[in-house]
């Protein structure tokens, strides 16, 4: 089991909280989900001066019945949980809810980072990781969920059609199930049609924050975009220009 030594800089309160406390995001409700109750036990102090309501769970029966049963604005699930697999547990809520979820992996361990948003987690963070980046990473994810101001018009691209308002995307007239994270990817990337799109433009646009060198956040997404989007005749969607970023291949027919 995926473990961490409990977080070590988790702050007093301030009062200074309660000038920021009228945020979206700080009434969230969160399902923390790991087996490790004292990384649980800092994380819910942290995240509750932050603003947000925390509940536990730390098996994967319990976070499963927990996730489906209760309206949550976002849940954080570790990989390795006692009586089931944290991925498994993913696909299951991902199946009835698009309720955004981060997954913790353990570090350096790329494949279970690319299962997770293969199957559909919005974000994921290694452990051993600094909770303010935990918070942030919340922050970052919840909004992307906000809602946004209305952009009706329709954006078609060749066998795709954008819908920005509803947040579809309709291929051949069948709707595609994008994340929230891949949604974002793919308009940006349909706006800027043609022409290059950087690696870190895309991080601070669409995922909310800054990715290291080492971070393959951004390209993982663009590979689930690219198997769930397919080709377009013979040739590929998004193209890598390398060392420069991605580049969406078509143009918008109402361009």
């Amino acid at each position: 089991m995926h473990r961490a030594n409990p977080p070590t800089d988790v702050p007093t309160a301030s009062p200074a909280r309660s000038a920021e406390a009228a945020r979206p995001d700080d009434a969230a409700r969160v399902l923390l989900v790991d087996d490790d109750t004292a990384l649980c036990a800092s994380l819910q102090r942290l995240l509750r001066m932050e603003g947000f309501t925390v509940d536990l769970a730390h098996t994967e029966p319990d976070g499963m019945q927990r996730a489906i049963a209760a309206d949550y604005a976002l849940i954080i699930l570790d990989v390795m949980l006692p009586g089931g697999d944290g991925r498994l547990a993913l696909r299951k809520i991902r199946a009835q809810s698009e309720v955004p979820i981060i997954m913790l992996t353990a570090r350096g361990d790329e494949s279970d980072r690319i299962a997770g948003l293969e199957s559909g987690a919005d974000d994921y963070l290694p452990k051993p990781f600094s909770p303010r980046e935990l918070v942030a990473r919340i922050r970052a994810v919840l909004k992307r969920r906000l809602p946004q101001p209305p952009q009706s018009q329709v954006v078609e691209v060749g066998d795709l059609v954008i819908h920005p308002l509803t947040r579809r995307v309709l291929k051949d007239g069948d709707e595609l199930q994008l994340t929230g994270a891949e949604f974002d990817i793919l308009l940006h990337l349909v706006k800027s049609a043609g022409k290059v799109t950087s690696r870190d433009e895309i991080a601070e646009v669409c995922l909310g924050r800054q990715v290291g060198p080492f971070d393959r956040s951004v390209d993982n997404h663009i590979s689930n975009l690219r198997k769930k989007l397919g080709p377009f005749g013979d040739a590929e969607r998004i193209r890598s220009a390398r060392g420069a970023g991605y580049i969406y291949t078509g143009l918008p027919n109402n361009a």
